[in-house]
């Protein structure tokens, strides 16, 4: 169900419509979307859904990832939101450092050279 459009003026805080438009999170799905879109309208955040790169297919219609898309004054706004919603994730997760890269493949070069000297010995 969307919203007449003088429902959804009404709500827009207009301090958050201002700049242009940021990614703030990735959904699976236009429902989801649509969910999301409601949650941040309720806190005064506009929003728009924006088909993420590589999947704008027709033949997709309300499947295929969305990008929610807020203006850049209302970020920290909808971030405050999905926050307290459990939705956006809390920690970064990083790979592993350089240093531990290069252990482990340092370790991958040994255990290979030392198993071609044994066949190698045979």
């Amino acid at each position: 169900m969307t919203l007449p459009p003088d429902d959804i003026a009404g709500k827009v805080n207009p301090e958050y419509a201002q700049g242009e438009l940021v990614r703030v999170l990735g959904v699976r799905n236009q429902i989801e979307g649509e969910f999301i879109q409601g949650l941040l309208l309720e806190e005064g955040v506009p929003s728009i859904l924006r088909r993420s790169m590589g999947f704008d297919v027709p033949d997709f219609l309300a499947s295929g990832p969305r990008d929610v898309m807020v203006p850049r004054s209302g970020i920290s706004a909808s971030r405050d939101v999905l926050l307290q919603a459990h939705l956006l994730p809390t920690e970064v997760r990083r790979g592993p450092s350089p240093l531990q890269l290069l252990l482990w493949m340092v370790a991958a070069i040994v255990v290979v050279a030392v198993v071609a000297f044994v066949i190698e010995q045979l």
